[in-house]
């Protein structure tokens, strides 16, 4: 697949077929990937916390806030669920500064996850002090980014915005997902 193909294909899907599993090897080839990325300094913070069981998944859905511009949904159903999650952790005994590591590796992970068939969504909007009780994550260890992933149940669909402030995306009578994107011309500055 062209990389072009892998970023067209790399949408936030907030809808999985539950029922297709996500494997551990899989999460670990994709951990993998973002091992390899960059690091500011070198420092390599991150840390992944992997889950692909139903009981670990659904503590992690509980406490994850699934879409800030749809106010009447609480994420999906059952059977519409992420089949795996990644928690993107920030190890503050290496710093207390990620920077744009977590961007970085979750981006990476995600064409990853792409190029195997599968989406996701990255989520930044969740109860961290909830999640550490949960899951029983060290303090030491901020959680960063929530990465849902599992088998796209959802067609999400991009289109031009129609103004400048157009830029809620929103799901129509048929439960597809649009996505207002910027034109090229209107974010390239011309000093």
């Amino acid at each position: 697949m062209r990389f072009r193909d892998l970023v067209w294909r790399n949408r936030s899907y907030r809808r999985f077929h539950e029922d297709v599993p996500v494997e551990r090897e899989t999460l670990r080839e994709l951990v993998d990937l973002a091992r390899l990325c960059p690091s500011a300094g070198n420092l390599q913070p991150l840390k992944y916390l992997l889950s692909w069981t139903p009981d670990r998944n659904a503590l992690i859905f509980e406490h994850v806030n699934w879409a800030g511009y749809i106010h009447d949904w609480d994420g999906p159903p059952e059977g519409e669920r992420p089949s795996a999650y990644i928690l993107i952790l920030g190890d503050t005994e290496i710093t207390s500064n990620f920077g744009i590591d977590h961007g970085i590796a979750a981006q990476t992970i995600m064409l990853g996850a792409v190029e195997r068939g599968l989406g996701g969504c990255m989520i930044s909007r969740f109860d961290a002090e909830a999640l550490h009780a949960a899951l029983r994550i060290p303090e030491r260890y901020a959680i960063l980014l929530v990465l849902t992933l599992g088998r796209p149940k959802e067609v999400v669909v991009l289109e031009t915005i129609r103004s400048d402030r157009d830029i809620v995306y929103w799901r129509d009578t048929g439960g597809r997902h649009h996505v207002p994107k910027r034109p090229l011309d209107s974010i390239i500055v011309t000093p």
